[in-house]
């Protein structure tokens, strides 16, 4: 009697009283703690595909697949769309083409493009067979795009008009179909007969002007994307137009799809998180919750290229190896230079990584940003080198080592922005990601510079 007291006690806060996420988090982590499908089922049954999505990326591989069996089925497509690619192929493992078709019947093209990719050739031709001809068409016209271009992640889907009908024509044909407008649609893409995009027709202009007055003449124009344009430089689009969606065109100027603001986010998202990787040196598909030993293969890769690099600054220690057996302090000091220099990099650097991401550095301001940051690193380093003067004249009463690592703070941090801002750009112009690697080569430099500028100044200064 008391364990069944226990096991209800547990339970006692229904689903609907946890509106944080970490809320609803730690109920599913009891809900699987207990095995109790049923509730899990019912948890489930609230929560939208964004929230399960979230959900399942938030637990270990085998707890995943436990939930991943109770998730509606009516929404397993939408949920298998919003998880994250790397997680995607465990919720997906042995799954038949037949199921899949099952799972995609409520999907657009854009949303089945994204599951199939994960999916072998065979099962994959199985499902494009057997789908809807105009959906089949969208998918295999996604699938022609780079993963970098617009095209592959627009919505091939549109609402379109053409301009030779009403007005009224036009909200006929809006009433006859509810589904055919969402609540944030505001206006429509307007086209010819050879689906050459013209315009847009707003929503209001639909309502205010005269009925019966042609559509072709209440058009706005459209801030456009290329369909072969760079995902990065679209956001910067959006970023800069402040739009909740664009017509995506082709070279010729045909409507071939739009691309959402939504999407955009996500994208932006993407980046972010993948910057954030590359800057601590973790591969882009190492989630959270990944095994053991795949964590430690993809992490492996950069600790090793780290350790080459931490032995060429110790090299560079060794070659002073007299001026640090006759003066102890400087061993002590040492570690200091290089960590002044390391942050004020990293602070550089971070700043920089961003404003690439964002598209901000380019033409003349990268100049203008190498001598600010110049500047930042000599007057912080100025500050910081008199700082740490009076406090190892404090510990070690000798003129001649408060002088030493003055200097050396002072050089160390200037040539760190400097490294900060100058190693990204000259990566981005070799066309290697700036996140990826640029925070390794910035510690070796500052580590190289702090030793050699500390060491070398000591060595004909004190000896």
């Amino acid at each position: 009697m008391s364990s069944n007291t226990e096991h209800t006690s547990k339970q006692e806060v229904p689903p609907e009283g946890y509106d944080r996420a970490e809320d609803k988090l730690i109920y599913l982590q009891t809900l699987v703690a207990d095995n109790d499908l049923t509730l899990m089922a019912d948890f489930l049954e609230e929560q939208s595909e964004y929230e399960i999505a979230n959900l399942l990326e938030s637990f270990p591989s085998d707890d995943r697949r436990l939930i991943w069996k109770q998730v509606p089925l009516e929404i397993k497509g939408e949920v298998l769309a919003e998880v994250e690619d790397n997680i995607r192929p465990s919720l997906m493992k042995n799954m038949q083409a037949v199921e899949i078709e099952t799972l995609a019947e409520d999907l657009d093209a854009q949303d089945i493009a994204e599951i199939l990719d994960t999916v072998d050739e065979k099962v994959r031709s199985e499902v494009m067979s057997n789908l809807d001809d105009e959906i089949r068409q969208q998918v295999s016209h996604l699938n022609t795009y780079a993963e970098y271009e617009v095209g592959d992640y627009m919505d091939p889907d549109t609402i379109q008009i053409q301009g030779n009908i009403t007005l009224e024509q036009v909200q006929q044909w809006l009433r006859s179909d509810q589904d055919l407008l969402d609540d944030q649609a505001q206006e429509l893409i307007v086209v010819d007969s050879s689906h050459q995009l013209l315009g847009l027709l707003s929503l209001v202009d639909l309502i205010k002007y005269p009925q019966q007055s042609l559509v072709s003449e209440w058009i706005d124009p459209a801030i456009t994307i290329n369909d072969k344009m760079d995902i990065q430089d679209a956001a910067a689009v959006f970023r800069a137009s402040d739009i909740r969606y664009a017509p995506v065109i082709n070279d010729f100027g045909e409507l071939v799809g739009q691309l959402n603001a939504e999407d955009i986010m996500e994208i932006i998202q993407d980046d972010v998180d993948s910057t954030m990787k590359h800057l601590a040196g973790v591969s882009d598909d190492e989630e959270l919750f990944a095994p053991i030993l795949r964590s430690a293969k993809s992490r492996s890769v950069w600790l090793g290229i780290n350790l080459l690099t931490a032995l060429l600054a110790a090299s560079v220690i060794g070659q002073f190896e007299e001026v640090l057996a006759h003066v102890v302090a400087l061993a002590v000091l040492m570690p200091v230079v290089a960590s002044m220099g390391g942050i004020s990099g990293s602070q550089t650097l971070t700043v920089v990584v961003r404003g690439l991401a964002m598209g901000q550095i380019g033409g003349s301001n990268r100049l203008w940003l190498m001598n600010k940051e110049l500047w930042v690193g000599a007057l912080n380093g100025i500050i910081w080198a008199l700082i740490m003067a009076g406090i190892a004249q404090i510990w070690f009463h000798d003129p001649k080592i408060s002088l030493v690592i003055a200097c050396a703070i002072a050089i160390n941090m200037t040539a760190a922005n400097v490294a900060g801002i100058g190693i990204p750009l000259f990566l981005k112009r070799l066309d290697i990601d700036p996140a990826l690697s640029a925070s390794v080569i910035l510690t070796t430099v500052t580590d190289i510079v702090g030793f050699m500028s500390f060491l070398g100044l000591a060595s004909l200064l004190i000896l």
